[in-house]
């Protein structure tokens, strides 16, 4: 009924274009490209960055020393018109006079740069010669010793000024001093502005980073030179890889590359051998597969135009019967090698191990084989413990190992034998264990190494197969870290049926709460 009453969506969709679906936009829908970095320019960074934040950081230090050069010699004049003037200043009659003429002070004074500035204060701090409104000293600079010169920073006029001053003892003999219980002693003070030091500290740093401006960009293109050389032999390697056919899987020759990047040629040697092998076993794997299927192919072939030539319903009815049995065994060769091929692919990366319940997958895959189990008149049996063993791995892969072996087992066991499925578990080696025992010819020790391989029977087996299935069951395993071994089955005893046991050893996993025991 709903169908019924629903509108055309095309009709309406035509009549309305803003109800037409909007197309994707190509470039939202496009993947989002990884931004390669360059190790040129990360060396590069790496070397520049701090060298241009440590030029400014040179610079203010330059500016620093540059000042405290510019100091010395014009505290020492300073210094020098403190001391003259401290010879000037001398106490007569109980007064606090100076002998300075007009031309000393002229001369004192005479400075095309700075303005030169003095004063001389008496024992009280009465004004004597000079500048009133020069600075006085801080009251800790006044506990300096009588006699020297010190100097400090100072603001007159709005101006910095750099000052000397010294406090000199009116009293200068002994008997002088001991008779007045207090010290008597004048304060002399000489002061300029900073003018000369800026010029002089101006032309230092200029001296000094002038040059930087010249030496600066050649460092930087040395630099730029030295990186490029240093990288070359990775545009060599670059260019010998690039020149190689395609199929040239040779080892990269490490002698001629520098030591820090050996180890990145050597990985990749690893890998082109690996890779060279895996391609080798793929083409050795095709030309067996090519030469096991001509096979069925041929046979069934044969078989076909034989029945198209017979008159005959009993050997036409024969002739069908082995063309059937010839598509049963190439349908199962492809099987088996679709199988493998899955099985070689499949890694934990493309889909991830899940914990399974191992006896519970064990017992699913009986199941599946009692019939086949049937037909060839065995005794197919399953034994498990009372309580759940928990592995993790790819239920659709572990199915597939369980189903060659079993498969392997029904094949190689004559009839009114028995093939046994155990599932059981090592608690100390926390392992999990699955085994596939039978009561068939087995398996002499020369030849357990060599069952595994590809294609590989037994000589006078007898058995119809394709070699496959238990490459098959090593593959598996090895995805699922396990180990599988053959013995003989210890519970045969007839010495020409010694029978085998495929024994499956993987890790077995914690068991959650929530499952209970196997009732």
């Amino acid at each position: 009924m709903s169908d019924a009453y629903r509108p055309d969506a095309s009709a309406s969709a035509g009549s309305d274009p803003s109800l037409l679906p909007t197309p994707p936009d190509p470039v939202a829908t496009q993947p989002e490209e990884r931004i390669q970095r360059s190790l040129f320019g990360e060396i590069l960074d790496w070397m520049l960055v701090p060298l241009l934040l440590l030029w400014p950081m040179s610079i203010a230090i330059t500016y620093l020393v540059a000042k405290s050069i510019a100091n010395h010699p014009f505290d020492r004049a300073l210094d020098d018109h403190v001391v003259v003037l401290a010879q000037q200043v001398k106490e007569v009659s109980g007064k606090v006079i100076t002998q300075l003429p007009n031309s000393a002070r002229d001369i004192l004074r005479a400075d095309d740069v700075d303005i030169v500035y003095f004063q001389i204060l008496g024992p009280r701090g009465e004004f004597i010669d000079g500048d009133r409104d020069l600075p006085l000293p801080q009251p800790e600079d006044e506990k300096q010793p009588t006699g020297s010169v010190q100097f400090r920073n100072d603001t007159l006029r709005g101006n910095e000024i750099r000052i000397a001053y010294m406090y000199v003892d009116l009293r200068r003999n002994r008997s002088g001093r001991a008779a007045l219980k207090e010290p008597y002693m004048a304060l002399v003070q000489v002061g300029e502005t900073l003018d000369k030091r800026a010029q002089l500290a101006n032309e230092i740093i200029k001296g000094v980073i002038l040059p930087q401006f010249i030496i600066l960009p050649i460092a930087l293109a040395l630099v730029w030179f030295a990186l490029s050389r240093g990288l070359s032999p990775l545009a060599e390697i670059q260019q010998r890889i690039r020149a190689r056919r395609p199929d040239d899987l040779s080892p990269i020759e490490s002698g001629q590359v520098p030591e820090e990047i050996s180890p990145l040629v050597r990985s990749l040697n690893e890998m082109l051998e690996r890779l060279s092998q895996s391609i080798e076993m793929q083409k050795r794997f095709i030309a067996d597969a090519a030469h096991q299927m001509k096979t069925p192919l041929a046979g069934m072939r044969m078989q076909s135009e034989l029945a198209l030539r017979q008159t005959n319903q009993e050997e036409i009815h024969r002739s069908l019967e082995q063309l059937s049995k010839s598509s049963e065994s190439a349908t199962r060769l492809v099987n088996q090698l679709l199988a493998l091929a899955r099985a070689e692919n499949q890694t934990p990366e493309a889909k991830p191990f899940m914990p399974l319940e191992l006896s519970e997958l064990a017992r699913n895959v009986v199941q599946d084989w009692v019939q086949s189990s049937f037909t060839h008149r065995i005794d197919l049996g399953f034994e498990q413990p009372g309580h759940p063993i928990m592995v993790l791995g790819n239920p659709v892969m572990l199915r597939e190992l369980l189903s060659n072996l079993i498969d392997n087992a029904l094949r190689y066991t004559p009839p009114g034998g028995s093939v046994t499925v155990r599932v059981r578990a090592n608690a100390v080696e926390e392992q999990a264990i699955l085994e596939v025992e039978d009561t068939g010819p087995g398996i002499p020790p020369a030849e357990r190494s060599h069952v595994f391989e590809r294609f590989y029977r037994i000589l006078g087996s007898n058995v119809e197969g394709s070699g496959l299935g238990l490459s098959i069951v090593r593959e598996i395993a090895q995805q699922h870290g396990a180990i599988v071994d053959i013995f003989n089955n210890p519970h045969c005893e007839d010495p020409k049926f010694p029978g085998s046991l495929f024994r499956v050893t993987l890790r077995m996993e914690q068991r959650p709460d929530f499952i209970e025991d196997i009732g």
